[in-house]
């Protein structure tokens, strides 16, 4: 069997219609408790930030802020997010679950792995029937968000079969650079075209997955 593995945002979801407004709430409120001055941030500036865990993100944001504080800013985040998603504001790429579906149906098993929260993770799966598409999930803080190759031994050693890694970042393609797998970089996510020259293939869109899949096994 032919095992795929899924990153999430910027690769199944167009993460930045909930992120960008939860970051731009966060800044207002740490403005307003004197912790940085006030700055305006474009769509462009904030989606770099998709797809680091937390840790990362904070340390590059602002790393003189204290420990204490960024675990409550970044849980701020997080919860505003999870608000937007229980809203109906999260938005999937248009035809990511078409794709899903169809490689579900061709008898491909789908693994989700993203660096996430698991309450983040299990709020879009209720919201999109993702358990419908994907036979396990993996997110990276039920690992003390270690690096995602660190958590794929897990996959790998529950899993036979071949493995095709799928993302937006370097992170992802750090999976399958290091166990020699192939991979697809997803180029319409927010990761930089850099992050993205290891991959056996590119998509430029979500729908282009699927021919890709194809033309690998």
């Amino acid at each position: 069997m032919i095992n795929i593995v899924f990153d999430y945002d910027g690769t199944l979801h167009d993460s930045l219609k909930i992120y960008a407004p939860a970051f731009r709430k966060c800044c207002e409120l740490l403005e307003i408790e004197g912790l940085k001055e006030h700055s305006e941030y474009t769509d462009d500036e904030i989606k770099k930030w998709i797809g680091m865990d937390a840790k990362t993100m904070w340390n590059t944001f602002m790393p003189s802020l204290s420990q204490s504080l960024k675990d409550k800013y970044s849980a701020f985040i997080g919860e505003k997010m999870l608000e937007y998603i229980n809203q109906g504001r999260a938005v999937l790429y248009d035809g990511a679950l078409d794709i899903l579906e169809k490689l579900k149906a061709d008898n491909y098993r789908l693994i989700f792995l993203s660096s996430c929260k698991n309450s983040y993770m299990q709020a879009h799966i209720k919201a999109f029937g993702l358990d419908k598409y994907f036979d396990d999930f993996y997110c990276t803080e039920d690992y003390g968000f270690i690096p995602k190759y660190e958590i794929f031994k897990d996959i790998k050693g529950k899993y036979n079969g071949n493995f095709i890694v799928i993302g937006d970042r370097y992170s992802d393609m750090e999976v399958a650079d290091k166990y020699g797998l192939k991979s697809i970089g997803c180029a319409y996510g927010y990761g930089m075209a850099d992050e993205l020259e290891a991959a056996s293939a590119v998509a430029y869109d979500v729908k282009d997955i699927y021919r890709l899949v194809k033309t690998i096994y």
